[in-house]
């Protein structure tokens, strides 16, 4: 079994510059996160939640510290080599969907497994699409699609490549009740199906607590429980 972390956060710092001198949103973050764990990180908005999950992913680079994924070295990375290995490994899922509009639901799904050269993408995107429930909507445009259905297409998108690890930014934010509901449920079930690692931030506590661990950011600051 390998026991290597699947992300890993040493001494990570986050400052931008600020009209008053230098301002620090993340301070000397110390995180890891095991294969197949699920993890969330709450805090109020403004507490540096997404700013610590697009240094993970390797969408920014740290001020200070070292970030590991899957054991080898990934904040010190240039960009392309970052954007290569994030694309092996991960998997996302956003507040706001962030589907192609001019793509179908089906070619949404299809569209990481095209960028990754996988055998017979659209029989695997099918296969998601009914998964999530959504069969009959394959060949709609996300503007036609509810908030729901939307994100529904961002789980089976984001799953469809058999991520190792999965970053959930406030996956059920810009949803109702009802929906909130629905995909917080698939999210998790499709998540143990996968046995994939979860890094989920959120301030709804009660979707956190669906994690085996719950962490929670405050002024930069990361309060481990």
């Amino acid at each position: 079994m390998n026991n290597t972390p699947m992300v890993e956060a040493r001494g990570v710092s986050r400052t931008v510059p600020g009209p008053d001198g230098p301002l620090m949103l993340l301070d000397a973050i110390d995180l890891t996160v095991a294969r197949g764990e699920t993890v969330a990180v709450g805090g109020p908005s403004g507490s540096g939640k997404s700013t610590l999950l697009g240094l993970l992913a390797g969408l920014d680079v740290p001020s200070a510290g070292d970030i590991r994924l899957a054991g080898e070295a990934f904040s010190h990375l240039d960009e392309d080599a970052r954007a290569a290995r994030r694309g092996a490994l991960c998997g996302f899922v956003f507040q706001s969907f962030h589907l192609v509009s001019d793509l179908t639901a089906r070619e949404n799904v299809m569209l990481p497994l095209e960028l990754a050269g996988a055998d017979r993408p659209g029989d695997t995107a099918d296969r998601w699409l009914e998964r999530v429930g959504l069969s009959h909507r394959r060949q709609h445009f996300p503007p036609t699609l509810s908030g729901g259905e939307q994100q529904r297409v961002g789980l089976a998108r984001a799953f469809a490549t058999r991520p190792q690890l999965l970053f959930a930014d406030e996956p059920t934010g810009s949803l109702d009740h009802a929906n909130r509901d629905r995909v917080a449920e698939l999210l998790f079930d499709l998540n143990r199906e996968a046995g994939t690692a979860l890094l989920l931030v959120t301030h709804d506590d009660d979707l956190a607590h669906h994690c085996r661990r719950v962490l929670r950011l405050e002024a930069g600051q990361l309060q481990h429980g």
